[in-house]
């Protein structure tokens, strides 16, 4: 199983692709495909059928999942930077190496 520095929760920035620049908050890891689902990027226009939950049917848009290797996490001051790990007492945190605050 492979292990992401990114997790749900975190303000990452898109740093290449169509939506680079653009900032969000992760919603969900995908951890098999290698892919995070990111609030307010990479908004996609899904046709749907009628159904019980929406009998009109129509075109909804949603996000779409972008790869982890084109985002980058944020610091608390919105700036990109790397993730590392270290043990503090008896606990592995994540830090960003560019300010080295734990994350």
């Amino acid at each position: 199983m492979t292990k992401f520095k990114i997790k749900s929760g975190d303000t990452v920035k898109v740093i290449a692709g169509d939506h680079k620049g653009s900032e969000g908050k992760v919603q969900k890891v995908l951890l098999d495909k290698n892919k995070a689902i990111v609030e307010g990027v990479n908004v996609v226009k899904k046709h749907t059928k009628p159904s019980a939950q929406n009998p009109q049917g129509g075109i909804v848009e949603k996000e779409a999942p972008i790869h982890i290797s084109n985002l980058s996490l944020l610091t608390a001051k919105g700036e990109t930077t790397r993730v590392g790990f270290k043990i503090e007492g008896d606990k592995k945190v994540r830090f960003s190496k560019k300010s080295n605050e734990v994350i």
